[in-house]
């Protein structure tokens, strides 16, 4: 068998692997906050485990998909008390699943049933201490520009507004933000180490106002569109290929 119908093959599967980043990116176009997925291929020589060398006539295709588009995504404003969005480089830091700090640029916080300030998919919002942040029942809440948290009693006169927390804005620094499998985001310094972000105070927390995702709808459709061409051409090569080979097949039967 012609060993490029391997080659074939496992470009086909790597334009499979970039699909789901792009189907996943296009389904997050309308999460506040999403980072949109990059994928890139590359190639790499196919190293022939009798000699361990690479072959100079043969190269595999391998999808990199570990980075992420960190610029901001366009601001919407909503009027929403708990609706609040980052100016700057900062992230919202939560508490995960598995119990460990991450982050998010998602900004569209909610009281739960327990009191807690949670995002919108239910994480525990952390404050500049790193423990969870708890809503009395209140007429007003109402975010700093600094992330301070305040309430007013229904009843309460203006004058007695209280602070009962302020948000943990995590600053990157030098550090770099890898999205795990949750979605979330985790600090990994220059060692490879993962680390707690410090708080900042250097950037701007702005209320009633969501950070949409910052995917391109426009260029992830087109970039489906160019892998359905081109996982089309792929299967043409293997087709080709084993047309050949039952024809080779053929003829030696033949001659037999």
């Amino acid at each position: 068998m012609d060993r490029a119908i391997y080659t074939a093959s496992n470009g086909a599967a790597r334009i499979l692997e970039q699909q789901a980043v792009l189907s996943n990116n296009l389904a997050n176009v309308n999460t506040p906050g999403f980072r949109a997925q990059l994928s890139q291929y590359r190639s790499t020589p196919v190293v022939s485990p009798l000699i361990g060398s690479a072959e100079t006539t043969r190269v595999l295709t391998v999808a990199t998909t570990s980075d992420s588009d960190m610029e901001q995504g366009a601001f919407m404003t909503t009027g929403r008390d708990l609706d609040v969005a980052i100016q700057g480089e900062g992230w919202f830091a939560v508490r995960a699943l598995n119990g460990s700090e991450a982050y998010t640029r998602g900004g569209n916080l909610q009281r739960n049933a327990d009191g807690l300030l949670v995002t919108g998919g239910g994480l525990m919002v952390l404050s500049e201490d790193g423990q969870p942040i708890e809503i009395p029942d209140a007429a007003a809440i109402g975010i700093e520009r600094s992330g301070g948290i305040n309430v007013l009693a229904a009843g309460d006169a203006p004058t007695e507004v209280q602070r009962v927390a302020k948000l943990k804005i995590g600053d990157p620094g030098n550090a770099r933000m890898v999205r795990g499998d949750d979605g979330l985001f985790r600090a990994v310094n220059a060692q490879g180490q993962q680390v707690e972000l410090p708080d900042t105070t250097q950037v701007t927390v702005v209320s009633g106002i969501l950070e949409g995702s910052n995917v391109s709808a426009a260029g992830n459709m087109v970039g489906l569109i160019q892998n359905a061409r081109r996982f089309e051409m792929q299967m043409k090569v293997i087709q080709e290929l084993s047309s050949k080979e039952q024809n080779a097949n053929s003829l030696l039967s033949s001659a037999g």
